[in-house]
């Protein structure tokens, strides 16, 4: 029982010095050929424009390139390595809760000298999260595969990550979209988590998800009344508030098509999902600025297998010819 008496003192944010893993070829890596091949082979420019799409339950992050035809296609999905928190929004400074929404990355916000190998700011808390009264800084997509609130890669991935922002930059992009999704927005998932306190949240972020899908295009996004709006049109001189009134927002018919029968597919797996088939609701919780127990460390933390809890790999000992006789 010794391990109840150990803690750990919780970070804030992801700011703060990592364990170092040694480097790689760092923020001056080239993106690797094998990647320009793939790029090459699906009408992408390698500075090309870039989008990134999270999904924290299947600790996946896409990257999406746009191809000479104007549209977006992905180009390539990465393991998360680690995200610490559990499903929901970011709402407090030290809950170590990972954001959730839509974020934009400017150069300003690459860093080239991270503790964690390398890192680029998400740009939480943006205005919707200011709105509703989000606090927290220091929020990154970084290596080294360790998370108090930030999306943790291994280092290879992050410098892939970051060579192919550097170049689109220098393309000319002047900013990506970073959209961080709690899970898969399919009629599926949202039937599993319709019991969650977040459910409400989640629906918002499927309409600039959804709109997403089928342009294959960066939506537009806008806050007001304390909620996204996704692609306003706006009067000439017009400007959103985020705690103001929205103006009207007319839903494309493609778009509206698609949330009536997401919405009907939805109601349909209801109908006919157990009490068991529901997502179960976490009772993790972490109060911000406390010491934080190993055991609940251990809850909190979504890490690939094979890394401890610092983000180092662990060593396996291999297999010993005298299994079979001894059983271990």
């Amino acid at each position: 029982m010794a391990a109840l008496g150990f803690t750990l003192l919780a970070a804030a944010s992801c700011q703060k010095s990592g364990p170092d893993l040694g480097s790689l070829l760092g923020a001056d890596a080239p993106v690797p050929p094998k990647l320009v091949k793939e790029m090459q082979a699906k009408n992408m420019a390698v500075a090309a424009p870039l989008l990134v799409r999270l999904y924290k339950e299947e600790s996946q992050l896409e990257v999406w390139k746009q191809k000479t035809d104007g549209e977006y296609a992905l180009l390539k999905t990465y393991s998360i390595c680690a995200w610490s928190g559990k499903l929901g929004p970011k709402r407090e400074a030290g809950d170590r809760q990972a954001p959730e929404g839509f974020y934009r990355i400017s150069q300003g916000q690459m860093n080239p000298a991270s503790n964690y190998h390398l890192a680029f700011n998400i740009g939480y808390p943006n205005q919707y999260d200011r709105a509703n009264g989000a606090t927290g800084e220091h929020l990154m997509v970084h290596g080294s595969c360790n998370s108090s609130g930030c999306y943790a890669m291994d280092d290879w991935q992050v410098e892939e990550l970051y060579a192919l922002a550097r170049d689109a930059f220098k393309g000319g992009q002047r900013e990506f979209q970073l959209q961080a999704f709690p899970f898969r927005m399919t009629p599926k998932n949202m039937a599993r988590h319709r019991q969650s306190d977040h459910y409400a949240f989640w629906k918002m972020l499927k309409q600039g998800s959804d709109r997403f899908e089928l342009t294959k295009k960066p939506i537009e996004i806008g806050v007001c009344e304390k909620r996204y709006v996704f692609d306003p049109k706006l009067e000439a001189g017009q400007t959103l508030s985020p705690n103001g009134p929205c103006p009207s927002v007319a839903e494309p018919v493609n778009v509206a098509a698609k949330r009536i029968a997401d919405e009907a597919e939805e109601e349909k797996l209801v109908a006919t999902m157990k009490p068991s088939d529901f997502a179960q609701t976490t009772t993790f919780a972490y109060k911000p600025g406390m010491p934080i127990t190993a055991e609940a460390y251990a809850a909190e933390q979504h890490r690939r297998p094979g890394f401890d809890r610092l983000g180092k790999p662990v060593e396996q000992k291999p297999a010993s010819v005298f299994a079979p006789l001894t059983g271990r």
